[in-house]
């Protein structure tokens, strides 16, 4: 395991830091084709492809499946804490913040969500640092920045893995928000067994410290944000990811069908039928002859 771990830069997952679906078309191309999609509209605009699906059996997790586990724990949780300023920021979002330079910082406010009055933000991190490539990048990581309380918590489970861009990122976070923030590497984060389960481990770990820690506690009590001794269970968040997903999907073929039947609410196509008052029609009477 230590072997691997040393080797672990060496070794390119190019499936793991591919751009959001977004801002990947808008840079390298025309939208996806139709029969491309594993399903559409999973959650408003997000769109999940077969081969993002495919990399929850075994696999590097891309950055739309990250991607869409973010906007899932937005609609399906963080929706009913009304009074919660938690931001879960795109991996793509943390990309661009992470190379622009410090002199620039101000020109990407208007397609970052705005700051004013956020406690908490969640950004992935991954170590690929030329925005023009399409397929980069060897691992992800989570971070974790207190916005209120002015310090940043790293959780990398290969480290040092992205200590480096994790801190970089935070020195542009600050800059865009104003305010100094203290960058630290917890070095008790829960570590993978294999080079494929970073971007599960991110995922999971998101989910862990925003529904079990900063959701749970009131305004000005203190949480702790260490992850020391919690076990995370990648192949099984592999499936419950894969669920959750497909289990999307579903509703959105059923709802497609319902919006495509001329029928709405009919199972069958067929025009309705009259019956008789008395449940039969009378045969015609009889001529006398």
């Amino acid at each position: 395991m230590e072997e691997e771990r040393a080797n672990r830069l060496q070794k390119l997952a190019p499936d793991d830091a591919w751009l959001s679906c977004e801002l990947r078309r808008a840079m390298y191309g025309p939208p996806l084709l139709q029969e491309q999609l594993y399903t559409t509209m999973i959650i408003d605009s997000m769109a999940v492809t077969k081969e993002d699906v495919n990399t929850l059996k075994n696999d590097w997790l891309t950055d739309n499946v990250i991607c869409f586990w973010e906007e899932y724990l937005e609609r399906e949780f963080l929706t009913a804490y009304k009074n919660s300023k938690i931001v879960l920021l795109r991996p793509s979002m943390s990309m661009m913040l992470s190379v622009t330079p410090d002199h620039a910082i101000s020109t990407i406010k208007d397609v970052l969500p705005t700051f004013n009055g956020i406690t908490h933000a969640f950004l992935p991190i991954n170590d690929c640092t030329n925005p023009n490539q399409a397929e980069g990048g060897t691992h992800w990581s989570l971070l974790l920045v207190s916005i209120v309380d002015g310090v940043a918590f790293h959780y990398d489970s290969l480290p040092p893995g992205n200590e480096h861009e994790a801190a970089n990122t935070t020195h542009k976070l600050s800059r865009l928000v104003n305010k100094p923030i203290r960058f630290i590497q917890l070095r008790d984060s829960p570590q993978q067994e294999n080079s494929s389960d970073c971007g599960v481990f991110v995922c999971l770990n998101m989910r862990h410290l925003l529904l079990k820690r900063l959701l749970q506690v009131h305004t000005n009590e203190k949480v702790s944000m260490s992850l020391g001794g919690r076990r995370v269970d990648a192949r099984e968040g592999r499936k419950e990811m894969f669920r959750t997903i497909e289990g999307f999907r579903k509703e959105g073929e059923r709802r497609r069908s319902m919006s495509e039947s001329p029928h709405p609410g009919r199972s069958s196509k067929s025009p309705p039928r009259i019956d008789s008052p008395i449940g039969s029609v009378p045969s015609s009477p009889r001529r006398k002859s």
